[in-house]
């Protein structure tokens, strides 16, 4: 008999010491339900996590199934007890499939441009109801990009503006610490199907359990290259190098969706190459300005989104470990500590840290010629030396007037991140090494000279300099002022040898890419604006729901035409 065929308690919050042994939950099972061992067959963690708040009292939090006899007379005891429910069906059901008159060689078969996570996943989405999709990525396999960008970080190669931590197969999710979770709201339980694809695609299965999973650059990649093999297997198609160069779009004339100007009826690819498509997902990431110039070119609605700026910051991951960890710091099973931090400013500001890497690296991040861009990433491990964080600081729309072409351009904010990452760039002295400065040399406005004891890890490299002249006025009093604050929070966060990398400018788009309720372009039929280019996801988990969502609209728009 399969125990886990039958009805399931769950039982929420079960809270235990951390280092507990494997006995000790099923005992805080049975103590929370109030039933002897004869009633208990067997429990499986759904979720874990550690709660660190109190570093001299670390719990570890799990929520169970548990397959026990008499489970309707248990439910009915404790049936006013938050924390003891029924456990839920999560399982995704597919809400459509393709017709068995489906054709895959017509302009019915749609079209997905970016091989990122959300590309990725809208792509597996449709390939498993059965529609055949085709996926153009501009960049090269996960495998060749990796190599050329290792190679430009060592500076054993030239920057390719084609290849690099933006561009290419797995999107730049792939160069990061490879974090699975995200704060959206996810009612369908999409983010628990995205996770089960990605384990059933080469991922740990940790991820399904841990509160807070990751997986780690060159795992990532791994993992890429099975949703790749996925897709392919199911009937879709993949091409790289391939990229979108123009929109092709005629007036909407027909009497559905008449309210929209215009349809979709293919793209331009490489030197012109027309393909034919009714349906188009455009899962761009943050960093394809130019395909954002081509789509307001060609009359997509485009509104400017805002976004944030700052510098990256590395301190000795011990550091951060004993503040957050405290004797525990040391436990072999508890790995390196993270942290989240805001400080609201004196001058309207907000400064928070972002995409904080435990035991990573600060890497070289640009898309474009003659820019410097920053960016945190880490292995599985977690086992380099320093941890890394963003410090940024929120953009208001003042910030981006000067930046207009006209009033309302919604390409300001990519004018306004060109302008801070070439300022870096002449910073850094010309050649994509990072501006950077000693925290202690920050605070004295004076240029460092040399390193403490932090030893930089940002490849390709650093020049030390004065990070004053890096971000706007506004924008390094914030971070000023937030540090001391953060120093109160996390103890001797405002180490004087912490290093400040400059410059921080890809944390979210600065454009969205307007779609209604049905996930399409406002104004073209048949254009599906997704992701996190388009404005609509921040990070791989919450950009493969987004694929998801885009899937069943393009699913339902295929059958219903």
């Amino acid at each position: 008999m399969n125990l886990w065929s039958c009805e399931l308690i769950r039982i929420y919050q079960l809270k235990l010491p951390f280092g507990h042994s494997d006995l000790a939950i099923k005992e805080a099972i049975l103590k929370k339900l109030k039933i002897i061992s004869s009633d208990f067959i067997d429990y499986k963690i759904v979720k874990q996590s550690i709660d660190a708040r109190n570093r001299n009292k670390i719990k570890s939090i799990y929520n169970v199934d548990v397959s026990l006899k008499n489970e309707d007379r248990l439910l009915a005891r404790f049936s006013k007890d938050k924390d003891i429910k029924n456990s839920p069906d999560n399982s995704y059901t597919y809400r459509f499939n393709a017709p068995k008159n489906f054709l895959s060689n017509n302009e019915n078969r749609p079209i997905i441009i970016g091989a990122g996570p959300c590309g990725y996943f809208a792509a597996l989405l449709l390939a498993q109801m059965g529609f055949r999709p085709l996926v153009l990525e501009r960049g090269k396999i996960v495998k060749d990009r990796t190599i050329e960008t290792f190679n430009f970080w060592r500076n054993k190669s030239p920057f390719n503006p084609e290849s690099n931590v933006q561009f290419g197969e797995g999107g730049a999710g792939t160069f990061s610490d490879g974090k699975l979770y995200s704060q959206i709201s996810d009612p369908q339980k999409y983010g628990l199907k995205v996770l089960q694809e990605l384990v059933e695609s080469g991922a740990n299965p940790e991820i399904l359990t841990h509160n807070r999973p990751h997986i780690g650059t060159f795992k990532l990649a791994t993992v890429v290259r099975g949703l790749r093999k996925r897709i392919i297997e199911l009937g879709g198609e993949i091409r790289f190098e391939a990229r979108m160069e123009e929109l092709v779009l005629e007036r909407n004339l027909g009497n559905s969706n008449s309210n929209k100007p215009f349809k979709i009826v293919g793209i331009k690819v490489n030197n012109g190459e027309p393909i034919c498509t009714n349906n188009l997902v455009i899962a761009l990431g943050h960093s394809a300005r130019d395909s954002f110039e081509m789509l307001h070119n060609v009359g997509v609605q485009l509104q400017p989104k805002l976004f944030a700026v700052g510098l990256r910051i590395e301190h000795p991951q011990s550091l951060i470990d004993k503040a957050r960890l405290g004797d525990m710091s040391s436990h072999p099973g508890i790995g390196h500590a993270e942290y989240k931090l805001v400080h609201h400013a004196s001058n309207g500001r907000s400064v928070y840290s972002f995409c904080m890497c435990p035991g990573g690296l600060v890497v070289g991040s640009t898309s474009e010629r003659e820019c410097v861009v920053t960016n945190g990433m880490s292995q599985h491990t977690r086992n380099e030396r320093n941890a890394n964080s963003a410090l940024v600081v929120n953009i208001l729309r003042k910030d981006l007037i000067d930046f207009e072409r006209w009033p309302g351009d919604p390409l300001a904010g990519i004018t306004f991140q060109r302008y801070l990452e070439q300022k870096a760039y002449k910073l850094g002295g010309y050649d994509y090494r990072a501006p950077a400065q000693r925290l202690e040399d920050f605070f004295a406005r004076r240029s460092s000279v040399s390193i403490g004891k932090v030893i930089p890890s940002y490849l390709p490299g650093i020049k030390l300099a004065n990070l004053e002249d890096s971000l706007p006025f506004e924008f390094i009093d914030a971070i000023k002022e937030a540090l001391p604050v953060f120093a109160q929070r996390l103890p001797n966060y405002d180490y004087p040898d912490a290093l400040l990398t400059a410059v921080e400018t890809r944390t979210s788009s600065p454009v969205r890419v307007i779609r209604d309720e049905q996930m399409e372009s406002v104004n073209v039929r048949g254009l599906f604006p997704a992701g996190e280019g388009a404005g609509y996801a921040g990070g791989i988990l919450s950009a493969g729901v987004d694929g998801i969502r885009v899937a069943e609209a393009v699913a339902r728009n295929l059958i219903n035409t």
